[in-house]
């Protein structure tokens, strides 16, 4: 089982960036697919991203492809989003969870759990 606490969220302008973290317990950390996701008001969760394992195959939606990077240290137990070039409708509640299906064949995912209490991301314009 994994515990994670995410962090680093905030408030930024329309063309500012936020590094998001997640810190994760237990020594099963590097054993996970783990991924990145949120939720906006009103809006079902969506999937921001995804890493596998050893962090060498990554996916992201469309809609933060090329703004968004993903990235794990397995030595440090630990998560990380890099958000760049943030818009207004990046604001969401930002969560990681760890994929007890793995990595899937299309990038995804697959079947995440351990979720953690989220963090808040808010962009103005």
């Amino acid at each position: 089982q994994v515990q994670v606490v995410e962090s680093g969220g905030g408030l930024v302008q329309a063309g500012g960036s936020l590094r998001l973290s997640c810190t994760a317990s237990g020594s099963r950390f590097a054993s996970y697919a783990m991924g990145w996701f949120r939720q906006a008001p009103g809006k079902e969760r969506e999937e921001v991203a995804c890493i596998s394992r050893s962090g060498a195959l990554k996916n992201y939606v469309d809609s933060v492809k090329g703004r968004f990077t993903i990235s794990r240290d397995n030595a440090l137990n630990t998560l990380y989003l890099q958000m760049n070039s943030l818009k207004p409708e990046d604001t969401a509640m930002y969560y990681c969870a760890a994929s007890l299906g793995g990595y899937s064949r299309s990038g995804s995912c697959e079947r995440p759990g351990y979720w953690g209490q989220g963090t808040q991301v808010t962009v103005s314009s």
